[in-house]
């Protein structure tokens, strides 16, 4: 799913993401598990609150990585 987001360009912050993460020497492995960390909270509270995605949130997580992600 992120390898999705990254390759389509679907939103630039999650590549921008990926990529400053790596830069601080996490591998790409990690940095993908805190990307998908930031994702998975916010599908979660989609699914739990029926509402539509948070994308301003999603956005706020990925700029704080590798800082654990929050509800928004």
């Amino acid at each position: 799913m992120i390898d999705n987001r990254i390759n389509a360009n679907d939103l630039a912050e999650t590549a921008t993401t990926l990529k400053r993460l790596m830069d601080e020497g996490y591998s790409e492995f990690e940095a993908k598990q805190y990307i998908g960390q930031a994702l998975a909270v916010e599908l979660f509270y989609v699914m739990k609150h029926k509402v539509p995605f948070n994308e301003t949130g999603y956005i706020n997580n990925l700029r704080n990585l590798p800082k654990e992600p929050s509800e928004t």
